[in-house]
């Protein structure tokens, strides 16, 4: 187990390594976000980070190497005095903010932060591999000889680059994920609330928070907290229905999790380029359209999913900036370079990636022919629906026309995209668009999307459309939860009384939210699933429930890159594949749904499974086979002698390693 002491100094190298990349950002984003560019740096820099150490891995340089270009930043601002303690004084609430809603993630995963079940073998396994061998594409610890170009892993590259270079083992690594990915969305929807309102600012930070009505109405039936969680997000028939704050509870940081804070910032991004554009000067116009082309770009590699959605958002939002422009006539000599200039720029910041990717992807679209039943429909998005139709009723008075927008929906049976489409018609035709009404619209049309489509994506008949509503939903639900808190914000600034709030009510107010985040942690029912708790190294537990396991881990993590290891297969979701997700090192096939997923049938995954088979059971096959796949150590614990028959070649095998139970042989060179 790590010790305590060396688990705090990984948590401050991290923050270290956060703050030095914000604080060398930060000056030179004013001309594009003004007042914003404090809090936008957050996110955006580690945007940024990512991208550079993704090219310091293409050419071979240490990761590490990413920080120079923040450093030259640093100095450069200071040498032109770009920092004062006065201007540093008056940004200090962006600091507290981001503390704060790390520190509450990183409680909560103190309480519960055993790499151990659901898909977090597969995305301790990713982080590992590429702490322990950062090259483009990184090697696919589950597949030996091959790499993770059949998936998005650029979110795990990220973490594992701030990892390397606060030097932080991965298993504390693994904990510091969802802390820092909480505390960047935060900033960023903290941001975009100075855009949307003029009081209430935080609101749109509660997207973070919020659940929907299934999980209200599991809570007052008496369910237990796992049935909870659980049935809230399993509501739509074969589907899943995440929500934030489930996927940072859940602690999986999986790609579709650390891309909320790419989401929450390119959400920003749109609303402050639609309302201020007009107000920046070209430094800042070619600004603005930078940092979108760097968060847009950054999408496919974190989670492909996403710029399903953003880059038709981006497309629109061009279109209405630039026709914003040519109205108010801004003087903007080139109104048409968000449109013209995002999307190109978003994929050369990439290109390597788009020609290295050998994924499956999707085969098709397909229409929904059984659509989600109202009632689960409303149990998941029901709040969303509630705001957006008061928010609607004015519109809905003056056109009651607006109402028809549902009849072709109501028609076809498909009644819970016709909730949806009246509002979003009553905000599309709405004269002088808010960015909040962009949003909403935006939000709306990507459910009602999925009420009618479904991507094609090899999860057979019954789950067909678990994975659009799925992965599509969390980005409607990013949208619609600011626009949402922006309308609930607008309510609250009219029927509140205005004027300055009292300082001593200011900072008991302050503080009452403070205490509650830092005291949620603490009293949110045990969901550590018996896996044991109260420290941040995600492997402290197989030291208690497998010790022969945990004795051989620092051998096998101690071999040099390239290495291929053998150990049992069992299936996903399951300790199996375990040494490999622990350690980073490659073995013949780990997690076979998921190879076969991403790889196909050229992947050949069964036979590779069978393949594993005759290396424990065949001695007269499996030397032909160590040298087929490159093996160069044999791992024998308890999961392989419950699994196999085992019967090793003797000859061909030196033991290099015995413990408890275990024994890890290497293959003798011939």
């Amino acid at each position: 187990m790590i010790p305590a002491g060396e688990q705090a100094l990984a948590v401050i190298g991290w923050l270290c390594i956060l703050k030095l990349l914000q604080l060398a950002l930060w000056p030179w984003l004013k001309e594009g976000f003004g007042k914003l560019a404090y809090g936008a740096a957050y996110p955006l820099s580690l945007v940024l980070f990512t991208l550079v150490s993704w090219y310091c891995g293409i050419i071979g340089v240490p990761v590490q190497a990413a920080l120079l270009p923040f450093l030259l930043l640093l100095g450069a601002g200071v040498y032109r005095g770009k920092y004062s303690l006065a201007a540093l004084r008056g940004e200090v609430r962006w600091d507290v903010l981001f503390l704060l809603c790390f520190t509450f993630m990183l409680e909560i995963r103190f309480f519960n932060p055993s790499i151990s079940y659901a898909e977090k073998f597969m995305d301790h396994a990713f982080l590992a591999s590429i702490m322990r061998d950062p090259v483009v594409a990184p090697p696919d610890p589950w597949y030996a000889g091959g790499d993770l170009a059949v998936y998005y892993y650029l979110g795990h590259w990220m973490m594992g680059a701030v990892g390397l270079s606060a030097g932080v083992p991965s298993p504390v690594a693994f904990n510091l994920i969802l802390p820092t990915v909480f505390a960047n969305a935060a900033a960023a929807l903290y941001a975009a609330g100075h855009v949307l309102l003029k009081r209430f600012r935080l609101l749109p930070v509660l997207a973070l928070f919020l659940v929907n009505p299934s999980f209200l109405v599991l809570a007052a039936s008496g369910a237990g907290a796992h049935d909870i969680l659980w049935g809230a997000t399993r509501t739509i028939t074969d589907t899943i229905n995440e929500f934030p704050l489930f996927s940072f509870l859940w602690g999986d940081p999986h790609a579709h999790v650390i891309a909320l804070f790419n989401q929450a910032l390119l959400i920003f991004i749109l609303v402050y380029a639609y309302h201020e554009w007009n107000h920046r000067s070209e430094i800042g116009r070619w600004i603005i359209v930078g940092a979108a082309a760097l968060s847009l770009g950054s999408m496919p590699g974190i989670n492909s999913w996403d710029v399903l959605i953003y880059a038709p958002v981006i497309l629109v939002a061009g279109l209405l900036i630039w026709r914003r422009a040519v109205r108010e006539g801004s003087g903007d000599p080139y109104p048409w370079r968000f449109l013209v200039c995002v999307p190109p720029l978003s994929v050369i910041a990439y290109l390597p990636y788009y020609l290295m990717l050998d994924s499956q992807g999707i085969s098709g679209v397909g229409i929904v022919l059984f659509p989600s039943a109202v009632g689960e429909f409303l149990l998941v998005y029901g709040f969303f629906m509630a705001v957006f139709w008061m928010a609607a009723l004015p519109d809905l008075k003056v056109r009651p026309w607006l109402v028809l927008a549902a009849a072709p929906f109501l028609v076809a049976g498909y009644a819970a995209a016709a909730i949806a489409a009246v509002p979003a018609a009553a905000f599309a035709l709405r004269k002088n668009m808010r960015a909040a009404d962009l949003l909403a619209v935006f939000g709306l049309v990507v459910i009602i999307f999925t009420e009618l489509f479904y991507l094609m994506d090899g999860m057979g008949d019954v789950y067909y459309r678990m994975n659009t509503v799925f992965k599509f939903g969390l980005v409607a639900w990013m949208m619609m939860g600011t626009a949402a808190m922006a309308y609930v914000g607008g309510w609250c600034a009219r029927f509140v009384p205005g004027g300055r709030i009292p300082q001593g009510a200011k900072t008991a107010g302050v503080l009452l939210i403070i205490l509650v985040l830092l005291a949620a942690p603490v009293v949110i029912p045990d969901l550590s699933y018996g896996y044991g708790g109260k420290t941040l190294d995600g492997l402290a537990w197989v030291g208690l429930q497998h010790p022969g396991d945990a004795e051989a881990l620092p051998f096998v993590s101690s071999l040099p890159a390239g290495t291929v290891i053998l150990e049992a297969e069992g299936g996903d979701y399951v300790y199996y594949s375990r040494i490999s997700s622990f350690t980073g090192v490659a073995t013949v096939i780990g997690m076979p749904f998921h190879e076969q997923m991403w790889r196909g049938d050229e992947g050949m995954v069964g036979t590779r499974m069978a393949d594993v088979r005759a290396m424990y059971e065949d001695p007269e096959r499996a030397p032909a086979l160590y040298e087929v796949y490159g093996v160069d150590y044999v791992y024998v614990g308890t999961p392989e002698r419950e699994e196999y028959a085992v019967f090793l070649p003797e000859d061909a095998l030196l033991p290099v390693w015995s413990g408890d139970e275990v024994v890890i042989y290497r293959v003798r060179e011939t």
